[in-house]
């Protein structure tokens, strides 16, 4: 088998300093290959100017960022692509990445939610795989992607709710190409401890209840603090780990200070712990006796809900777009945008600790058989396959 060459947007980290998804996928695919029986060589572009420390999962391949798209820069595209001209701004912020992959040998080119890069490489020869972490055609005609993607070898969704919604996004001959690999579950950093008992909140020790990423409406954290204020007062402690964005000294965003006025008038115990690394991570899961994912919208794959998984916590989580498949059977699935339910789920897990033992160990076990060689198994099978 061919080597693998990432391509990551311009301007990501590929870093333990953040937990952004598309690095961390990428890091867990590489070190997974890496201690493969028959392993295979990975390689990500990345803008030169980037966090450091790297991940050492991948061979680094370096370029200089172009200048970042504008405002005008992306509606002018858009205008482009619906009157079916090539989106000439992305392709001028893209193609520093591009030379840099057509210097490379031939290898699999994995162009992480860029539709642009099949488009950019079509005459080279590397075999170019369209990676969707989101929805990416939303604002492509059929024609558009039609013409943009003809020479993609296959496109890679990493939940089934995504891979529908993108094969109806396109003509059947490109459809037929779209291939479902679920992201896994990095079950060495993320492992249970045994700092926590099973203690039921009666017993005095309040119920910890967290959620852990961006602090942005969409991923649903005042859906968790409403929530808690349905509860008994002193039963619950919320923690809040996350910011809007990768940098924890960051001035507050109008939704954090709203979340913050919001936790103040609800009466209901909630702690703010603002953006950490991955490496603190793992200790601050451990310190918690559920994880809540209250996303609103249709999130693809929720690498945080595994995390917690693999930490060996209950999870509830919104039965929205791809979580209901990460946490399966294991987890509690509650409408999103429902503090209520979220309240309920909660009630469960404080008054039966049995019931809580039994989906943390479920969590767990969901957890390692989905781990990140299962998820690059599932993905070397798909490249073979080409």
């Amino acid at each position: 088998m061919i080597d693998v060459i990432h391509a990551i947007t311009p301007g990501d980290h590929f870093s333990p300093r953040t937990g952004s998804a598309i690095p961390t996928v990428v890091h867990g695919l590489a070190g997974a290959a890496s201690r493969d029986p028959d392993p295979v060589q990975h390689a990500v572009v990345i803008d030169r100017s980037t966090m450091r420390p790297r991940y050492d999962s991948a061979r680094l391949i370096e370029y200089d960022r172009a200048a970042w798209l504008t405002r005008g820069d992306r509606s002018l595209d858009l205008v482009r692509g619906r009157l079916g001209l090539p989106r000439r701004g992305v392709e001028r912020f893209y193609a520093p990445l591009v030379d840099a992959v057509r210097r490379q040998p031939r290898a699999f080119v994995l162009a992480h939610n860029a539709p642009v890069i099949p488009w950019m490489l079509r005459d080279s020869e590397h075999r170019v795989v369209l990676y969707a972490h989101n929805d990416l055609l939303r604002t492509y005609s059929r024609a558009e992607a039609r013409r943009m993607l003809a020479s993609v070898a296959a496109v890679v969704c990493v939940g089934d709710e995504l891979g529908e919604r993108t094969r109806a996004a396109l003509p059947s001959r490109l459809s037929a190409r779209v291939h479902v690999v679920r992201n896994g579950i990095d079950t060495e950093r993320f492992q249970p401890g045994g700092g926590l008992d099973l203690r039921s909140a009666a017993d005095g020790e309040p119920f910890r209840a967290m959620f852990v990423g961006r602090v942005i409406p969409e991923k649903g954290p005042d859906v968790l603090v409403r929530a808690a204020a349905l509860l008994p007062r002193g039963s619950v402690e919320v923690v809040i780990v996350g910011s809007q964005g990768f940098a924890r000294d960051a001035p507050l965003s109008p939704y954090e200070q709203e979340l913050r006025r919001l936790a103040e008038q609800s009466g209901a115990t909630v702690r703010f712990e603002p953006f950490v690394d991955r490496d603190r991570l793992p200790d601050l899961l451990r310190s918690a006796h559920a994880l809540v994912v209250p996303s609103t919208w249709p999130e693809p794959s929720g690498l945080t809900a595994g995390e917690g998984m693999a930490t060996g916590l209950p999870v509830v989580a919104s039965r929205v777009g791809g979580l209901p498949d990460i946490v399966g059977d294991a987890g509690l699935l509650v409408p999103p945008g429902d503090p209520a339910a979220v309240a309920a789920a909660l009630r469960t897990l404080i008054d039966d600790p049995a019931e809580r033992a039994r989906r943390a160990e479920a969590s767990r076990a969901r957890a390692v058989a989905r781990d990140w060689s299962w998820a690059w198994g599932n993905l070397r099978r798909v490249l073979e396959g080409l």
